[in-house]
C-alpha cells in the first residue's frame, strides 16, 4: 500500500504539470501569438491525457494508483515528442515539415482569403528560446523529470507501504 502522503503528492504532481505546460502553451498561443506547429499539436495531446487520468485519480480513489502511473507516463510521452520536435527545431535530424496556421477570416473577409493569407508556422522552425532552449526542449525536460519523480513517488511508497 502506498502511504497517503507519497500518493498525494504524485497525484498533485501529475494534475498540476500538464495543467501548468498546457496553461503556458495556451497563453504563448493567444497572448503573444506563438501559434503551434503540428509538433506542437502532437505534444499537448499526451497532457490532456495525463489531466484525464489524473482527474479521474480523484474520483476514483481505489485506482488512484493505476491511474498517477498512466499520466506520468502520458506526461513523458509529451516530453518524448517533445524531444524529437526539439531535436528537428535544431536541425539534429531530419523531421517532418508539416505546418499548420491559425485561419481566421476578418470581419466581413472571406475564409478563403484567411487561409491563403495566414502565416505559416513551420516545426524546424524555433519560434521562442530561453537559455538556447527551446519549448520543445523546455517540455522535454520539465515533462520527463516530472514524470520520473511521480514514478519515484510512487515506487518510494510502494516500498514503504509493504
Amino acid at each position: 500500500m502506498i502511504p497517503a502522503a507519497k500518493l498525494r503528492y504524485a497525484r498533485l504532481l501529475a494534475l498540476a504539470v500538464p495543467a501548468a505546460l498546457l496553461g503556458g502553451a495556451y497563453l504563448g498561443q493567444y497572448g503573444f501569438g506563438l501559434y503551434p506547429c503540428e509538433m506542437c499539436w502532437w505534444q499537448r495531446y499526451p497532457h490532456f491525457a495525463a489531466l484525464g487520468f489524473a482527474a479521474l485519480a480523484y474520483v476514483v480513489p481505489a485506482r488512484s494508483r493505476n491511474l498517477v502511473a498512466l499520466a506520468a507516463m502520458s506526461i513523458i510521452a509529451s516530453g518524448l515528442i517533445g524531444a524529437y520536435h526539439a531535436g528537428v527545431e535544431y536541425h539534429w535530424w531530419q523531421g517532418l515539415t508539416a505546418c499548420t496556421a491559425p485561419a481566421a477570416p476578418d470581419a466581413g473577409g472571406s475564409a478563403l482569403d484567411a487561409i491563403l493569407n495566414a502565416p505559416l508556422v513551420r516545426c524546424d522552425q524555433v519560434q521562442w528560446q530561453l537559455f538556447g532552449i527551446s519549448l520543445a526542449g523546455y517540455n522535454f525536460l520539465i515533462s520527463l523529470g516530472a514524470g520520473l519523480v511521480i514514478f519515484r513517488l510512487l515506487a518510494d511508497g510502494e516500498r514503504a507501504g509493504g
